[in-house]
């Protein structure tokens, strides 16, 4: 029996996406890139923005016309959303963990831990706390003994996620002293956190981070706006000076730490002056992975009914400028690292590449060592902001 996975969205979804493949291997099944040739297809979709949802939808539509005899499975945020076209019922498929225990998954170059799902925020633009509801935390031993066993197959990098992940709580335990013991457990196995808003629990973990030579110098703020007018619009928890301070924190204590954020343009009501909040924050801040995205309307959400729409040209033009400094930025922090030594996790071994600590692309194009290996490397060069090197 074969079965094939389409997975969409964030790194929440990827990582339960492989726990489930790793459940139908374990059962006895056998993995295929074809829908064609599978005996079930796995569509674990994104209903994050209304595009993400009928991007899915349209792969599930397809999937049903095409092979209408295959089982279909619809899992994640897609199927709590419960849209008219995927409320046929759903076939159970019983599987059968051949070895016991929570099967590991070892298809990928990296390993994606979840620790927590579920929000309790109640930010205007979003609608994954409807499907993925209340914050809940996986036990505090039972993410190490995961992780342990990612250790023993073979994984260089543990990548941890979950939808807020400064809700985690579990066993008196919080994200700072999770994120402590799992770097604990081998200083050969690199330890990656996702996205993480500013917060005292944000400024720990930067302070692990600093201490751990084996957590990645990366951290990720989705930071939205600079605009405190507008973050109370969104309601998020946080203020633009917060984000300065976190930024200034981070540099303060790891001063080549990569710093990622996520900034929307055209929220409804976003006047030229709170674009500029936004501007400026990414001018004068040093970003090095940005994600861009104009505001679209959200049906469920209450910002997709407010007041202010701003007209999608704008949106789009102010998104253009905010993409257009955020490459300048990361191409000059690419280049400060020339001359420097780092480590990469195998991703493809035919040229050598994978991402350093800091979250940029490496290639080192006469070396061939096994995926998930850990390799120092020497920069030699950079292109835009991808870097070229030589392992040592």
């Amino acid at each position: 029996m074969k079965v094939c996975f389409d997975t969409f969205g964030c790194r929440l979804n990827r990582a339960e996406a492989l726990e489930q493949e790793a459940e139908y291997l374990a059962g006895g099944w056998k993995l295929t890139n074809s829908h064609s040739d599978a005996d079930v297809i796995v569509v674990r979709g994104c209903s994050v923005t209304q595009r993400a949802q009928r991007d899915c939808e349209q792969l599930i539509t397809h999937i049903r016309k095409k092979y209408p005899n295959t089982r279909l499975l619809i899992e994640g945020c897609i199927a709590a959303a419960r849209t008219s076209r995927i409320t046929a019922p759903q076939p159970h498929i019983s599987l059968r963990n051949a070895q016991g225990g929570t099967p590991i998954p070892t298809r990928t170059a990296r390993a994606y831990l979840k620790v927590q799902d579920g929000c309790a925020g109640k930010c205007t633009f979003c609608i994954v706390p409807k499907f993925r509801g209340k914050s809940s935390s996986v036990d505090f031993n039972a993410v190490l003994d995961k992780a342990k066993r990612f250790i023993d197959v073979g994984y260089h990098e543990i990548v941890v996620t979950g939808c807020n992940l400064s809700l985690y709580a579990s066993n008196g335990k919080r994200l700072p002293e999770l994120m402590d013991a799992l770097a604990a457990l081998s200083p050969e196995c690199r330890i990656r956190l996702g996205s993480l808003e500013p917060s005292d629990v944000a400024a720990e973990v930067v302070a692990v981070m600093s201490g751990k030579a084996n957590v990645c110098r990366f951290l990720h703020i989705p930071v939205q706006s600079a605009s405190n007018r507008i973050l109370v619009a969104m309601k998020r928890p946080y203020t633009a000076n917060d984000v300065d301070e976190l930024v200034r924190a981070i540099r303060r204590q790891i001063p080549n730490a990569g710093i990622g954020c996520d900034l929307m343009t055209g929220f409804p009501s976003e006047s030229d002056l709170d674009f500029m909040a936004t501007f400026g924050m990414l001018d004068r801040n040093p970003f090095s992975r940005v994600h861009v995205f104009s505001f679209s309307e959200r049906p469920g959400t209450p910002a997709a009914s407010m007041a202010g729409s701003v007209p999608p040209e704008i949106r789009k033009s102010r998104a253009k400028k905010l993409s257009a400094l955020a490459d300048a930025k990361r191409s000059a922090f690419a280049r400060r690292f020339i001359g420097k030594t780092t480590e990469i996790v195998v991703e493809d071994e035919g040229t050598c590449s994978g991402w350093t600590s800091e979250y940029l692309w490496c290639t080192c194009p006469h070396a061939h060592p096994p995926r998930k290996s850990l390799v120092t490397v020497r920069i030699t060069g950079a292109k835009g902001h991808t870097l070229t090197g030589t392992p040592i």
